[in-house]
């Protein structure tokens, strides 16, 4: 499979090696450098597009793989708020796009998971329910994707609990979420891959859900895979519905 990648940061580097091991070929690399020179016959050389670069540029690449009928897996967050118009440009132009706050499978084991868990707590109104999230300081986006997807698997399945709130942690104003509000603490370290966990809290116990990736390798392995499901696939897809738990 030929693969183009846009974004060449850390984990466009480390797809680069995954996609070879993996007996692909990355034919095109674009990055904030060529981005500006890459052209619609560039990227049809690719048989699939990948996409890690930044919020900021993330729709435009969109855009030229649609433009270029090249089915992409899109890694990028902080876009999510143009997800409907984003599907509906993708159907109505018969293309193809994967989506996904994280494409680990350990990840969305844990997505999985979380859902179930929510529903089995929803009895317990004794439990209060939130969401801490860590990652590296380049992190551009907080809460991080994977931190509202977990949200978002939560509200789904507590009554009590309408929307979430972010407080980031060691910035002035701490926030205060309201009793149907379900918090988000974001903190910022160095060298952190991404740490997420969901903390259920009572008078006299706490139960801990906790995912730690070791390196970004996981997030990685995920993307090239969600690369071989979605070609020769029409559609819009959410990367849930690629590992599919509930079948």
């Amino acid at each position: 499979m030929n693969i183009a990648l846009i974004g060449y940061g850390k984990m466009g580097q480390i797809i680069e090696r995954v996609a070879h091991d993996r007996n692909h070929e990355i034919v095109l690399i674009i990055d904030e450098n060529n981005r500006n020179e890459i052209g619609v016959e560039d990227l049809r050389q690719a048989d699939v597009a990948i996409d890690f670069s930044t919020p900021d540029s993330v729709l435009a690449n969109i855009d030229l793989c649609f433009e270029a009928k090249v089915p992409v897996v899109v890694g990028t967050t902080g876009w999510y708020d143009k997800v409907d118009e984003i599907r509906a440009t993708c159907l109505a132009g018969n293309n193809s796009l994967l989506y996904g706050s994280n494409f680990s499978v350990g990840v969305n084991i844990f997505f999985y998971i979380n859902r179930l868990l929510a529903k089995a707590m929803q009895p317990y109104k004794q439990y209060d329910v939130q969401v801490e999230e860590i990652h590296h300081t380049q992190k551009l986006d907080a809460p991080s994707g994977t931190a509202i997807s977990i949200a978002e698997g939560i509200i789904e399945n507590n009554e009590e609990k309408k929307s979430w709130i972010n407080n980031i942690v060691g910035e002035e104003g701490e926030v205060i979420p309201k009793k149907d509000e379900l918090l988000i603490e974001s903190l910022r370290l160095e060298d952190v891959p991404g740490t997420h966990t969901v903390l259920y809290s009572s008078e006299v116990d706490q139960i801990e859900f906790k995912h730690t990736a070791h390196s970004r390798s996981g997030f990685a392995l995920g993307a090239v895979i969600a690369a071989e499901w979605l070609q020769h696939k029409n559609g819009f897809f959410n990367v849930k519905e690629m590992f599919n738990f509930d079948l």
